[in-house]
């Protein structure tokens, strides 16, 4: 096997086995990755995606001008996708049953462990109707928690739309 191609491989392993933050569905999917270059230093760990990045998996969607990925023995650790002439996207359906998330923002950082995105610079989280933005927000996927934050010393605020709940129908 070639040194050009064993990157590759390796690397799509490491992808598959990653993206478990997606519909449980989705973890079946493969992954694809398009840019105009990427970068993978196997010593370091890290492989870089530069130019017009898209990684998808089922449900789930990032776009970024560039995507760096950190990895270990275990797999991929973290990911940055940073947003340069418009921001960073990040989408996923959590399940059937409830709306599409999608947050913005000029850096996204994905904890694997954690399985929480952290959107800093000009952040904003839409679920269904619902709105968050800030400078900062922390989004906790497994448990669909939003921590919106505003700007450093007090400067900048948050600004959240939640729609009412639906009242649940009386039954017979």
């Amino acid at each position: 096997m070639t040194n050009r191609i064993k990157p590759i491989l390796v690397l799509s392993t490491l992808l598959t086995s990653t993206f478990s933050f997606a519909l449980p569905e989705d973890r079946n999917q493969p992954v694809h990755v398009s840019a105009d270059s990427a970068s993978i230093d196997e010593k370091t760990g890290i492989t870089l995606y530069q130019g017009d990045v898209v990684i998808s998996q089922g449900s789930l969607q990032i776009n970024a001008d560039q995507v760096k990925l950190y990895r270990s023995n275990s797999g991929i650790d973290r990911l940055v996708a940073t947003g340069r002439q418009k921001a960073a996207h990040f989408r996923q359906k959590p399940a059937q049953d409830q709306p599409w998330t999608d947050a913005w923002g000029q850096t996204m950082e994905y904890d694997v462990s954690k399985q929480s995105l952290t959107i800093s610079g000009n952040g904003k989280v839409q679920q269904g109707k619902d709105r968050f933005s800030g400078e900062r927000i922390v989004y906790n996927i497994k448990r669909s928690i939003v921590n919106a934050f505003g700007g450093k010393q007090g400067k900048g605020r948050i600004q959240m739309i939640i729609q009412p709940r639906q009242p649940v129908p009386a039954s017979e």
